[in-house]
Order: C-alpha cells, then structure tokens, then sequence
C-alpha cells in the first residue's frame, strides 16, 4: 500500500497581497511535496484564505468592498501567487467555503459534548494583528512582540471559553514524547517551558457585533461567531478527507507556534480527534537587514523578482539562503551574486559546456533513469540550505574536471567515455535539484540524454 504523506503550509490572512514572506513557506512546503512524490508517496499539500479574520473585515471597509467581495478577490491573488512561484498546491480551502463552516461547528459540537465549552464575561487586551487576547504579562511595554507601535483594544464582552487548562499534562507528555514532533528542537523546548506555566481557558467566540457578523456562526447561538482561530486551524482539516487526515507536517511561521503546537492539539484531544505528527516553525525574512514593513516601504514582490530572475532563481535564494529555522534576510545584492556565480557561471555553464561538447561529437546516450530517490536524513530535518550546498560541491567537482579535461589533446574514445560519464553525473543533479529548482531539473534532465544538442543558457546573462 502506498504511504501517504500530508503537508499544510499556515493558512494566510486574506487582507492583502501576498509577499515574499508566504513565498518562503510555500516554497518550502512545495520542496518537501515534491520530494516525497520522488520517494514514491502519495501526497497531499493544502493551504487556503483564513478569511474570517476581524482584519480582514477592517480592511475591507477601509477599501469601501464588501467584505465577501474582498476576501474572494484577494483569496484568488493568493492562489495564483502559488501557480507563479511555482508552488502548487493539491488543496486550497477557503474559510468561508460551505464545506468548511460545517466541519468547525462539528468540530465545536465536540468539544461542547466533552464538556470543554463554557460561557462566562470577560475583559481583556485583544492584538487585532494576532487575533488573539494577551495578558499584561505576555506585553512587552503594553505592546505585542509580533506588531509592535499598534495599540492593542480592551475588549468587555460575554464570551465562549475552552478549557485549555484541562490538557496542560497531555499537552507537555505530547511534546515532551515527540508524539507531536517540533522542529527546531529550540522550538520545542520554547513551548515546553510555555507549558510549565498555568494554562489559562481562552476565549473561542466573540460576539456578532465585534466580529461584524463576518465568520462561522456559534452552533445554537446566533449572537456570536467562532473564534479566528479555532475555525482558521480547522482548514487543515476541512479541506481532506479522513483517509488523508492527520497532517504529517504543519509547516509555520515561528510567531504563530503556540497556537499550532497548543490551542489545536488540545481542540483535537478533546474532540477526540487524531492528532498532527510535526511541526516544522521557519523563521522570518529580513530586507537588507530590516523587519519587512509598509511604514518603511521595503515590502519585496516575489512575482518582480521573478519577471527579472525566473522563478528557479527566486526558489534557490529562499531555500539556500535562508536558514531554515532562522531569521534569513533578503537584499537584490546577494541575489545578483547567488544568482551570477552558483546559478549561470557554476551550474549553467557546465550544463552548457558539455551539451556543446557532446554536439560537436554527435554524441547520442541512452542514460538510465537515476535510482529513486533514497530518503536523505537532511531532508527529514528540513536542512535545504545543506542539502544545496552538497548537490553544488558535485557541481563544483563536475566543473573542475570539466576545466583540466582537454577535448583537443584526447582522442574520440577517451572524449565520448568523458562526455557520457560527464552527463551521467549532470543527470543525476538533474534529478537530485527537482524539489528545488523544477523547471531547471527538467530542462537538464531532457538536455543529458538522447542526441544531445547544446542546451540554451538556463540563467541568462542579467540584463
């Protein structure tokens, strides 16, 4: 029977267009997709819209749009985002689709039936950018770590409460077991020492006046709506069917692991659901040195690098050149460079040099197609960046043999044996870059085998 293998990358808000940060993840996520298929898997990758967040109805009356309107719009910028970067995925479920509003209030009907559900008054200070409530001990100078200078709303209203704090020790024996692995490891020891603090019950719903009347309605209570993320988190699920249920790899971004490796388990324990198996948390993406903001007006466009670089080039940077589990930082400089000396000098050049060889020997190879793909244990640590760096040592060799081979003082025998074994060896790069750099691999993969004609420039000369 064939393994299947579920992958989800975090489920973004809808409020605007998407930037070089959603590339990242997506990317990754389509990294890790694609390489499973190459092990033989069966594999699902979902994202979708978390459209019934609070900011999104904000920013729709700030565009004057209705907000069913806004969000549909810009929900079909984010899928199309996906196709561009080369980074499709299997599943794309919207929040506000039919099928997703019925499988959260099931999801809230079990844990009512658990007993997990309660409704009690309560104030407290509520960050519109996290969608979430935060005590004075969780601020930092009565600001929130994720949106700094934005003051947060003190919210009094009646509220639906889950009992978070009933799965306090199954949550820590979960995590501590890796039974709900999360990668980093530093990430994990973050959440446990979360843990060893009192859990506090968080509130669930909110009432249909501040939420607008936008989102999933209370099962039986038509003056409230599901809380953002006990309906957003839901869409890994909604979105599949049981057979592909549980995901075997949430991949997120760091600022948002408490509510993946907490709120969601616990709301899954207590329906008595099965459970995610990983976590994986990145980090974030800096410009020149700087957090990403509209203030300072250093958003990167991901589809402008791409129009200038191709999409395999933006695809290299974010994968060799951001730390996984870090803070990684763009600049157009670095970018010039990677893509000047690993991509057209290192890679392009070789591929040219022995095409051009092999057409000038009317060379016709017949290569078998390279073994499957065996599971690297860098990859199931989501190493890219390592895993790049050894397929372009490869390169670098292939290059070097290439510079001290001289076709003129060799004869037509010792020419082919070089040649076939030269693009034997391309092949196999060929078909080790596909989770990486997909249009590259296929077009080297096509190059290094038949009659052999020299290949165009796969990373043109920058204009």
């Amino acid at each position: 029977m064939t393994k299947k293998f579920y992958v989800t990358a975090a489920i973004p808000y809808v409020n605007a267009a998407p930037h070089i940060g959603h590339a990242l993840e997506f990317i990754q996520v389509d990294a890790i997709a694609r390489y499973h298929r190459l092990l033989g898997e069966k594999v699902t990758s979902l994202t979708g819209g978390d459209e019934n967040a609070l900011k999104n109805v904000q920013a729709a009356e700030k565009a004057d749009v209705p907000v069913r309107e806004f969000v549909d719009k810009n929900a079909r910028l984010f899928l199309e985002f996906t196709k561009k970067i080369n980074a499709p995925f299997d599943v794309f479920q919207k929040g506000t689709s039919p099928s997703h509003f019925k499988s959260s209030q099931e999801l809230w009907n079990l844990c009512l039936k658990k007993g997990d559900i309660y409704k009690k008054d309560y104030e407290g200070l509520y960050c519109v950018g996290c969608e979430t409530f935060y005590t004075e001990g969780e601020l930092s100078n009565g600001e929130c770590a994720e949106h700094p200078g934005k003051k947060l709303d003190l919210i009094s209203e009646t509220n639906y409460f889950f009992k978070l704090s009933s799965y306090q020790s199954q949550l820590i024996q979960l995590i501590k077991s890796d039974r709900l692995k999360i990668y980093p490891e530093f990430r994990k020891n973050e959440v446990l020492s979360f843990l060893k603090e009192p859990l506090l019950d968080i509130s669930i719903s909110r009432s249909n006046e501040r939420a607008k009347n936008w989102g999933v309605s209370v099962p039986n209570d038509p003056t409230q709506r599901i809380y953002v993320w006990f309906d957003a988190l839901n869409i890994y699920r909604s979105g599949v069917d049981k057979k592909t249920w549980p995901a075997d790899l949430h991949i997120i971004g760091k600022g948002i692991i408490r509510f993946h490796t907490v709120y969601w388990p616990a709301f899954l324990l207590s329906a008595g659901l099965p459970l995610p198996k990983a976590v994986m948390a990145h980090g974030y993406l800096t410009v020149n040195g700087q957090k990403m903001s509209k203030t300072i007006g250093n958003i990167i466009d991901p589809l402008e690098i791409i129009s200038k670089y191709g999409v395999d080039a933006l695809r290299y940077y974010l994968l060799k050149e951001i730390p996984p589990f870090d803070d990684g930082d763009f600049s157009y400089r670095r970018l010039d460079e990677v893509y000047s000396s690993d991509l057209a000098n290192e890679l392009g050049n070789l591929v040219m040099r022995i095409t051009t060889l092999a057409e000038k020997d009317k060379l016709e190879v017949s290569l078998p197609k390279p073994y499957s793909l065996v599971p690297n244990p860098l990859f199931e640590k989501f190493e890219f960046n390592l895993i790049l760096e050894n397929i372009w040592k490869h390169i670098k060799l292939l290059n070097k043999s290439t510079d001290d081979f001289a076709p003129w003082k060799k004869t037509a025998e010792e020419r082919k044996e070089f040649l076939i074994q030269s693009l034997k060896e391309i092949n196999q790069v060929g078909y080790e870059l596909q989770p990486f750099l997909p249009q590259t691999a296929e077009k080297i993969l096509k190059a290094t085998t038949g009659k052999i004609t020299k290949i165009s420039p796969l990373f043109p000369r920058l204009p």
